[in-house]
This record gives structure tokens, sequence and C-alpha cells, in this order.
């Protein structure tokens, strides 16, 4: 790494450090993310999209990077804050380094700062807007400005930004040693729509495990052309931004919760289920993202370690008596977890297929098909 970088935040702080990957200019909100592993995966997350990462773990890079691993199309970060890049990839499935993949896809990065220092000013004062610049034409003014004329996440709606723009099918299972990634065709009884407000291969691949067939639809797509398809369930994805402004998803979501369909609402898709339902959200201080948050469920008393990115969250002193609580932060005590008691609707804010972390709220999944199930008898529907 020859090539210097520069981070400067809203409040003035700079951070001289390495470039790795592309050259240039990159804004964004910065967010710090605990993660000790999965770094692929969350730098390719959607629901980062407009946001520049920090990863509080030192050693980034270590396992290289490949093609599976990725959760949407494209890196989805404004760019990536580390502060070691090993000198050697050990993994067998690894095909590029990580700063190689970082120049390829054309994302910003700045290694070799004090992350601690970056993670604490965050904590303390909470998120902050920020700009990299990478190459050898240094500008902490210019940086300065063009971190302060970010207009942040507060009332942006950038879930249909990085939806897709085509409804498409979705049959790929998850990846295993035996079968790579295996796509099916036969064996899926269950049909679920899925709104893609920014959503994670991995939850998809977790539905098709347990016998769906998806039909992955943009953001804004009408309550009515998802009840044309006839589903058996309707998967409320996850995604980034402010919820409020995603007028036209909590309009579908309203009259979904006239039916009897099952609904699943992941990250974004919670807090859209819960404004739909009647509650408020509100923009957290720095957010949760990383894969160790504990989580309780309510229900069970069981903790759970989980997948956590989100900035904003349901305010619980807003919620209508159609909505109950199900799991909660142990962090902070923000909910986590909520079901309708009138419909088979329910949602959390974590990401529970845990990609990258662990599977311990894997079980959210199962409850949905029993859901689908349920339905599928209660409405006498054969296979279609």
């Amino acid at each position: 790494m020859t090539r210097s970088a520069l981070l400067v935040l809203e409040n003035g702080t700079q951070f001289y450090g390495k470039a790795i990957g592309a050259e240039g200019t990159t804004v964004g909100e910065v967010v710090f993310n605990t993660s000790m592993t999965g770094y692929q995966e969350i730098i390719t997350d959607p629901s980062y999209f407009n946001q520049i990462v920090t990863l509080t773990y030192p050693h980034i890079g270590n396992t290289g990077t490949n093609e599976i691993d990725n959760e949407s199309l494209r890196v989805q970060v404004q760019g990536l804050v580390i502060r070691n890049l090993p000198l050697v990839a050990s993994n067998y499935r690894s095909t590029l380094p990580l700063s190689e993949y970082l120049e390829q896809k054309n994302v910003i990065g700045i290694a070799e700062i004090d992350t601690r220092k970056l993670t604490r000013l965050l904590r303390e004062e909470g998120t902050q807007n920020g700009c990299i610049i990478a190459g050898n034409m240094l500008n902490a003014e210019l940086a300065l400005r063009k971190a302060r004329e970010f207009p942040g996440l507060n009332g942006i709606d950038l879930a249909k930004e990085v939806s897709t723009t085509e409804q498409y099918s979705w049959t790929e299972g998850s990846w295993n040693l035996k079968d790579r990634l295996s796509v099916q065709s036969a064996n899926l009884p269950y049909h679920v729509v899925a709104y893609d407000y920014g959503i994670k291969r991995h939850i998809m691949r977790m539905l098709v495990d347990r016998g769906c067939r998806l039909t992955v639809i943009p953001a804004q797509t009408t309550a009515d052309t998802v009840l044309a398809m006839n589903p058996d369930g309707i998967l409320l994805g996850n995604g980034p931004g402010d919820p409020t402004p995603c007028d036209y998803a909590i309009t579908a979501i309203q009259t979904f919760l006239t039916t009897n369909i099952p609904l699943f609402g992941i990250c974004l898709g919670h807090q859209l289920l819960a404004i739909a339902s009647g509650a408020k959200t509100v923009k957290m201080k720095f957010g949760h993202h990383g894969n160790n948050h504990p989580v309780k469920d309510l229900i069970s008393g069981r903790v759970m370690i989980t997948s956590q990115n989100h900035s904003f969250a349901v305010n619980e002193h807003t919620l209508p008596d159609t909505l109950r609580i199900t799991h909660i932060s142990l962090f902070d005590g923000t909910l986590q977890g909520l079901h309708r008691t009138d419909k088979p609707a329910f949602s959390f804010q974590g990401h529970p297929e845990a990609s990258p972390g662990p599977h311990d709220v894997a079980s959210l999944f199962d409850y949905f098909i029993k859901l689908i199930i349920a339905y599928r008898s209660q409405y006498h529907i054969i296979n279609k």
C-alpha cells in the first residue's frame, strides 16, 4: 500500500492512512461494525447503502474474497475503513485479495488508521458524516466540506434506490461443501413473494432450504399485483435508510394486513410492518452493526447472539394494541421483534439469516413456514 488516504468527519476530525481499493473521493454516514468475520457479506449488504463502514476487528482481508459470498450484485458501502490489511489471504475459496476486489468494484477504502479512536468517537458523539479521499492529492478542506454537505439518512428513501427494477424468480439454496450452491426446481411447495427493499441473497437461500420458491419483486410493487400472484406468504426484506418515507411500502403492507396471508418482516421490513400497524420509528445514536449482539426472546426467555445492521428502530412507546413485543436487545433494551395479535404477521429487527454471524435466530424461518402451512390448510390451498 503506497497510496495515501484521508478520512475527515463532519466534526473536523482527520484520520490519515493508506489507500486500499480505488482512487477518488467518497462520502457517506460513518458507522462501526463489531463483527470479527464476514467482511465481504457486510460490504455487499444493501442495508449499508450510503454508509462508510468501519470494521473494529483489526485484521480484515485474511480470507480474501469470492463471488459466492456476495449478498447482492455489487458492493453497497460507500467506503471501507479498517486497521490492518494482511499481505496474505488464506482460503481455498478465495479468488481475489480484498484490495484488488475493492479496486475491481471501484470502491474506496482506507487502512492503517486508529479504528479504536474512531469507534470511540462515533459511540460517544453519535454517527458522523464523513469523506474519504484516496490518492496522492489529499485535500482536507475539500473532504470536510463534502462531509458536511452530505444529507445523511433521515427522511431519505433508499429502498427504491437499491431495489431490483425487474421481477425475478429465486430457487437457489444455501452453499454447502458437497453441492456448492444448489439450485432446486422440485420439492419447493410454498410460493413466497419477497419484497426487495435491499434484500440479501442468504435470506432467500434460507427460505429455499425450507421448501420455498421465491418471486422477488421491486420495492414499489403494489399490493394488488402481489395478491394476484396468490402467494402462500409475503416476505418484507431488509434494506437501507429511513422507513418513514417509504409510503408505497406502508400502503401495500396495510392492504396485506386485511388478509390472512402470513407476513415476515426483516430489518427495514420489520420497521415498515410496525409503521403500517400504527407505530413510529426513531433514528438511533449510532445504530446496531455487528454479528455479536445479544437479543432476548421474551416468549422462551432464551438469549440469542444475533447479526444486526440498522440505524433506525421502532419506538416501543408508540405500539398499538395489535402489536406485542417478542424480542429485545440486551445491549440497550431497544425493540427487536414484533408479532401482530390479530394476524399471522411478525418481524425481527436483526438479520436472522446470519450472513455473517451465528445461526441462533434461524428458527424464525421455521416459524414462517409453520404459518404458511397453517394458512394453506385453513384455506385448503393445494400445490400451485
